[in-house]
């Protein structure tokens, strides 16, 4: 469990005619990292500068920044302690700028840095990722309408069905394994479970975000 992005997410500021365009994305390794960053320093070849950072795995232990030509300790570090702070992992943070013809100050540049990062995290939805086991639920079709309702009101998506002389509907489980509990109440235990994987899933709110 750890907290990351939704989605990948872009937000721009403008500060003295500077313009600093700030993008979050999720990543899963350090290769998806700089891969992205390339494309980027591509994209934005003509910019001023191209700073980053980013924490990889679970466990934060990858963390790199560059301050790409801005005075040393103003973007690549401050961009970092906003990940940091927020205890995100497998993100990667980048701020392109334009540089307008007035120079920000060191305190200046480090906000800059700090609220383009903020804004692109905003953009790509704060959420916790957590990992689900992907089960397969199988019974009776004598108990399927009351099951189906039990999962929608305990508000379990189902992934799939597959009818055949069973009914075996798919959801994906949480560490709250109580569901299942309720279904063999609900059956007399006349029911059976296929564990088919673990996946990680976003969350808000405890919540799963499909």
């Amino acid at each position: 469990m750890y907290n990351s992005i939704l989605k990948n997410g872009k937000a721009e500021i403008e500060i003295k005619k500077s313009i600093f365009i700030g993008r979050a994305f999720f990543v899963k390794s350090e290769d998806e990292a700089l891969e992205i960053l390339k494309d980027i320093k591509e994209l934005e070849r003509s910019a001023t500068h191209n700073c980053h950072a980013y924490i990889i795995g679970e466990d934060g232990l990858t963390q790199r920044y560059s301050d790409d030509g801005e005075p040393s300790g103003t973007a690549g570090i401050p961009m970092l302690e906003v990940l940091k702070k927020e205890e995100m992992k497998n993100v990667l943070v980048i701020v392109t700028r334009y540089f307008g013809g007035t120079k920000l100050g060191a305190g200046g540049l480090v906000r800059a840095y700090t609220d383009a990062v903020v804004k692109a995290l905003d953009e790509s939805e704060r959420v916790v990722r957590k990992i689900f086991t992907r089960t397969k639920i199988i019974y009776d079709y004598t108990f399927h309408g009351a099951i189906i309702n039990l999962l929608a009101n305990e508000n379990y998506k189902i992934i799939e069905e597959n009818y055949t002389d069973k009914v075996e509907v798919t959801i994906d489980i949480g560490e709250d394994k109580s569901i299942l509990d309720k279904i063999r109440d609900m059956t007399s235990a006349n029911f059976k479970i296929e564990i088919l994987k673990e996946i990680e899933l976003p969350t808000i709110g405890g919540k799963i975000i499909y």
